[in-house]
C-alpha cells in the first residue's frame, strides 16, 4: 500500500502528461473487495485480508456506507490499480495516517481561511464578474449570517480586510473536530480557497457542484473571455473528482 498510495502521481494526470510520463502501476492482486466490522470501524478487505493505508493501519471508515463506498472504488480496478481514479481512498488515507493523529492543527488550518476567505472579496470591475460573483456568493454570505451568526465584511480588490473576532469565533465553531469529516473539510477549504463554502457543503447549503461552481466563477469568466485551456480543464477534472469524494465523506458522516 506505501508503494501505491504513497507517491501516486503528486501532481496529477496534467503534469504527468506533460512530462510525458506515465506512472508506474500495480497490478490488481486481489478478486475481490468487501467490508468487515473491526474495532476501528468498517474496513475494507481485499480477498478476506484487511487493506492498509501506507502508513500499515487498517482502511476502515466509522459508517458502512463509507466503507462500500470505498470497497466499490477498489472493485472498480481493472487489471491494474491506479490511484489516480480512487479518490475517495487517497482521502481515506490520508484522514486515518493524517488527520486523526492532529485534527487541531488541521481544524486552525481550515479557520485559518475565514480571515481571507474568497468570497469576501469582489472584483471591481468588469460589471458582468461583478454580478456573477455577487450571484454564487452572496447567499452565502446572507446564509453565514443567518444561520451561523456571523457577519462578513466583503472587500473590493485584495486588500485584506479584518473580519470582526466574533464573526471568526462564531463561523470557527461550525468547523467539525472529527478526523473523518474535518480531513473533507480541509480538501473543500483548500481546493476552494473558502472555509464557508466548505462550511455551506457540510450543512448541505450547497451541493458539491455549487460548491465547485462558486469556487470557479473567476476562473469560469476567464475561459469564457480568453477561451478554454484543455490542460488545466482535465486537472480541474482530476480535483473535481476529490471534491466529490470528500463531500461524499461529508454525506454520509
Amino acid at each position: 500500500m506505501r508503494d501505491l498510495f504513497e507517491h501516486p502521481a503528486p501532481e496529477g494526470p496534467v503534469e504527468s502528461a506533460r512530462r510525458g510520463l506515465r506512472p508506474v502501476l500495480r497490478r490488481r492482486f486481489y478478486d475481490k473487495a468487501s467490508t468487515a466490522a473491526v474495532a476501528e470501524g468498517y474496513a475494507v478487505w481485499l480477498d478476506g485480508t484487511p487493506a492498509r493505508t501506507p502508513a500499515g493501519r487498517v482502511l476502515a471508515a466509522p459508517a458502512l456506507a463509507l466503507a462500500l463506498a470505498l470497497a466499490a472504488e477498489w472493485d472498480a480496478q481493472r487489471e491494474e490499480i491506479d490511484p489516480a481514479k480512487m479518490p475517495l481512498t487517497r482521502l481515506a488515507n490520508a484522514i486515518i495516517d493524517g488527520v486523526s493523529d492532529q485534527p487541531g492543527p488541521v481544524a486552525a488550518e481550515v479557520e485559518k481561511y475565514l480571515g481571507s476567505d474568497l468570497v469576501c472579496y469582489r472584483a471591481g470591475s468588469p460589471p458582468g464578474l461583478i454580478e456573477r460573483q455577487a450571484r454564487h456568493w452572496g447567499p452565502i454570505l446572507d446564509w453565514a449570517t443567518e444561520v451561523l451568526g456571523a457577519r462578513f465584511f466583503v472587500a473590493e480588490g485584495v486588500i485584506r480586510v479584518a473580519q470582526p473576532k466574533p464573526t471568526l469565533a462564531a463561523a470557527g465553531a461550525a468547523i467539525p473536530r472529527d478526523p473523518w469529516r474535518l480531513g473533507a473539510m480541509h480538501v473543500v477549504t483548500t481546493m476552494t480557497g473558502s472555509a464557508l463554502i466548505a462550511v455551506a457543503l457540510l450543512r448541505g447549503r450547497l451541493t458539491a457542484e455549487e460548491a465547485w461552481q462558486a469556487a470557479h466563477v473567476d476562473e469560469n469568466w476567464n475561459m469564457e473571455q480568453w477561451g478554454r485551456d484543455e490542460l488545466a480543464l482535465e486537472r480541474r477534472a482530476f480535483r473535481f473528482a476529490e471534491m466529490q469524494a470528500a463531500a461524499l465523506v461529508l454525506r454520509l458522516l
